[in-house]
Parts: structure tokens; sequence; C-alpha cells
């Protein structure tokens, strides 16, 4: 059973309906239901999510070709110490590049991952 306060979809669906910037550097994999999400701020992929019960399906790896091949994409920072998805960025043409920093708002440590 879940609580309506960690139900967050209509928030995050008003954020996106009510910012058009947002909306036009935004992209989703659908294909009859939202599987994934990625946006993109000029060369960087800055929001990058798919769905736990989607992932290890090639959605990521999709979204992610799309960005690079279609808008030049060439960086993005993740969370240090999320190695799986390191991992996954790497199997996909990213790498280290030396460069971290702390993430907004918190002390978790950012890395940042280049073509």
């Amino acid at each position: 059973m879940f609580s309506f306060g960690e139900l967050q979809v209509l928030k995050v669906a008003d954020e996106y309906f009510n910012d058009k910037d947002l909306m036009d550097r935004t992209w989703v994999y659908d294909d009859g239901f939202v599987k994934g999400i990625i946006e993109i701020c000029g060369k960087e992929v800055n929001t990058f999510y798919v769905d736990d019960f989607f992932q290890s399906c090639g959605i990521g790896a999709e979204l992610l070709k799309f960005a690079v091949k279609e808008h030049g994409c060439d960086f993005l920072w993740t969370l240090e110490k999320n190695i799986r998805a390191i991992a996954f960025y790497e199997r996909n043409g990213f790498h280290l590049s030396g460069e971290r920093k702390l993430g907004k708002g918190t002390e978790e440590y950012l890395v940042k991952m280049v073509i």
C-alpha cells in the first residue's frame, strides 16, 4: 500500500507542463507506455531516467544514443557512488573525465563523464 505523499507524478507533470523551456528540451521513450525520459541542456545530458521495471531492456541505451547522435551531447554528471550508472555510461561510450563536484544541496559527489 502507498500513501499519496509518495506519489509524485502529478507534481512532476505540473512542473513540465508549466515550463515550456523544460518541455522543449525533454524527450520520453514512449511505445504506448512512458518508460524513460531524457532532458538535454546544450551538449549535456541533464536528466536521465528509466523506470526500474524497464531497466536492462535497451531503453536507456536508445535514449542516450538519441541524445548523442541527434543533439551532440558529449557529457553528463552522475553520482560518484552509483557504480551501476557509471558502468552503463561506459558501455555506451562515455568515460570518467576526472572531474568531480559536490551535488547541489547535498554532500554527495558527482563525477563528470564525457565521450
